[in-house]
């Protein structure tokens, strides 16, 4: 990551941290009120091939301890009431302003990835991770449709892990590898507007 980038990422996450914060604080309110605690949730996600860091989210599904792998059709039923609506605006996304104030992540990258996958993929990964993961970027974008429609279609844990392994990770870091050879500054706030007006609840 340049300098530049950031401090960017800096200015950007405290100018934003300190307007969201009653929407924030809004949402944890409507969370526990609804669907109770915990409010957040911290999943282990990869910065580099070696380096992990906790992901904070707002909390979309009912807890479960034997909880493991990427999200597909075998977990729906555990999407708590607030969390179809976070899900699909993408608000559930917003404490990840805090990750990116740290230095876990950019605003812009290959979103980060969970450790079993790049134990699995090493080769994909120590490339994908050579950017900085990012809250939003040039796969999210083409592909976040397609691959939630792909795992939706999963019933069992084996098989949403059979799909994601097969059909999502090499379409996704063939596109973290476009970003990555194209990224530039404007580039990365083109895809911070695509997803700002791509996450609108306009239907």
């Amino acid at each position: 990551m340049t300098p530049e980038k950031r401090l960017f990422d800096v200015v950007l996450s405290l100018l934003l941290g300190l307007v969201l914060l009653p929407v924030i604080a809004l949402i944890a309110l409507v969370i526990l009120l609804i669907d109770g605690r915990p409010v957040f949730y911290l999943s282990e996600r990869m910065q580099t091939p070696r380096r992990a860091f906790k992901l904070v989210k707002f909390r979309t599904m009912k807890a479960d301890v034997a909880d493991a792998g990427v999200t597909g059709g075998d977990k729906a039923g555990r999407i708590t009431r607030t969390g179809h609506f976070l899900r699909r605006t993408r608000l559930d996304e917003l404490p990840q302003i805090w990750n990116i104030l740290r230095g876990d992540m950019s605003f812009v990258g290959p979103r980060p990835p969970l450790r079993q996958y790049v134990e699995r993929f090493p080769d994909i990964y120590q490339a994908v991770l050579q950017s900085r993961p990012g809250v939003t970027g040039l796969a999210s974008i083409v592909y976040h449709s397609h691959e939630e429609w792909l795992l939706s279609q999963c019933n069992t844990v084996k098989k949403t892990d059979e799909v994601y392994s097969r059909a999502c990770i090499p379409r996704k870091a063939r596109l973290d590898l476009i970003y990555q050879a194209n990224r530039t500054a404007c580039f990365d706030l083109l895809l911070m507007f695509k997803t700002v007006f791509r996450s609108l609840p306009l239907r």
